[in-house]
């Protein structure tokens, strides 16, 4: 995790500096563990354990929530991940960015947050709401919010994001 880190930011000097500096990194291994309770039924243990880690962070991640391997949130302050989210491996997200719901359902288990694929880069501010995918390789621009798919290796800006450029 630490080295994926490193090769995406380079204000980084060491790894020491992320493990213990990182508000991050400390948000994605206490969701780990949060989530490992979640799962063992330990569910007020859980939401305990993320809503301290949201006072010290500034990063709310619901520990139901499904994050990828090597994901990187850099300047973490703002960010939120909804219950029924799935963010895959290698995603980069910036300060401010927001995986929610539209509102549309409120009917508990219901997926109801977007599913965010493999290599995937979300500038700061983005919101991107309800169940929607966005697709391996996509670029979703800063302040942008997306309510409809995105496809893979496509770029997406505005309110409401529009597809600007498609590679492969």
């Amino acid at each position: 995790m630490a080295t994926s880190i490193q090769a995406r930011d380079a204000s980084f000097r060491s790894l020491s500096e992320i493990f213990l500096l990182d508000s991050g990194v400390s948000a994605i291994f206490a969701h780990r563990k949060a989530h490992a309770l979640y799962q063992a039924g330990k569910t007020w243990r859980a939401q305990y354990l993320m809503a301290r880690t949201k006072k010290k962070t500034g990063i709310e991640i619901h520990p139901a929530a499904t994050i990828g391997r090597d994901v990187f949130i850099d300047h973490g302050n703002g960010v939120v991940i909804g219950e029924t989210a799935v963010v895959g491996d290698r995603v980069t997200l910036l300060h401010g960015v927001t995986l929610g719901s539209d509102g549309r359902s409120h009917k508990k288990g219901e997926a109801r947050h977007p599913i965010v694929e493999h290599d995937v880069y979300i500038g700061a501010h983005a919101q991107i709401v309800g169940r929607v995918r966005i697709g391996h390789h996509a670029k979703i621009g800063a302040g942008a919010v997306v309510i409809t798919d995105v496809p893979p290796y496509a770029t997406a800006v505005g309110v409401p994001a529009r597809i600007v450029r498609k590679e492969k």
